[in-house]
């Protein structure tokens, strides 16, 4: 069974999606474009083979939360753990938690692990990005001329409404703006002191296997390192070898 929530922050309402299960939820952080629709069925199959609830959101201005009221500071993803995540933890009332995150998610779910080193039982990233590497910007100057395409926009107009430029603009130009190129995950992966289980697809488009490597280098809690043989989002291209990675760690 699911259940919907609205979460209020001080910049706007989030929008949560709950599946039932037991024990500390898994809470699952999106990529840059993307919501807890995108997730398709997967949080269900997570929660079944896990046993566990879990916790998908809409980051602020993304699915159906309210609009971001501006533009992404280049600390968005270490703050998602302040703003966000902290305002949903108290309102949906748990203290323990597991931290998955998608792509930048991946930073953002390291980023709570870090901020939250007592409470989190584990940190799982999926296809992050550790810095800024030269593959992440050609995936992203590549999807971008895809995206001025004819009807490419309406794609995300469906899981995101009228907030589907600014999801867009905020992808590509936080990525490409020239003070962000030093960005890296460095000084928040030093902080995490759970076990951690890198998944990354040996052929993602937007990263290659430095920054899986990078992660489970800095990390400080031990880290296990999974390559699939996919792309970027390897929760549907390998959903099976995913779930079972997962449950190995969580059980």
């Amino acid at each position: 069974m699911t259940t919907e929530r609205w979460i209020e922050t001080p910049a706007g309402r989030v929008f949560a999606r709950q599946w039932d299960g037991a024990g500390a939820p898994i809470v699952l952080f999106h990529d840059s474009l993307g919501s807890v629709g995108l997730w398709r069925a997967f949080p269900e199959a997570l929660a079944r083979v896990t046993r566990r609830k879990v916790i998908a959101y809409d980051r602020l201005g993304f699915g159906r939360s309210d609009p971001h009221p501006g533009l992404l500071d280049f600390d968005f993803v270490a703050s998602e753990a302040h703003d966000a995540f902290r305002a949903l933890r108290a309102q949906l009332g748990f203290d323990r938690f597991v931290a998955f995150g998608h792509s930048v998610g991946g930073g953002m779910a390291a980023a709570c692990a870090a901020a939250f080193p007592g409470a989190c039982e584990a940190l799982i990233t999926e296809s992050a990005q550790a810095f800024v590497e030269d593959r992440t910007i050609e995936g992203i100057l590549a999807a971008q001329d895809v995206f001025a395409q004819p009807g490419q926009l309406e794609r995300l107009q469906r899981h995101h409404g009228d907030k589907a430029a600014w999801v867009l603009r905020a992808w590509i130009d936080t990525w490409l703006a020239p003070g962000f190129a030093d960005w890296n995950l460095d000084a928040l992966l030093g902080e995490v002191r759970c076990p951690a289980l890198v998944i990354h697809g040996d052929h993602d488009e937007y990263g290659s296997v430095r920054h899986p490597r990078r992660i489970a280098e800095h990390v400080k809690g031990g880290a296990t390192l999974e390559l699939l043989p996919c792309g970027h989002v390897p929760h549907r291209e390998c959903e099976d070898a995913v779930l079972a990675a997962v449950a190995r760690v969580l059980w």
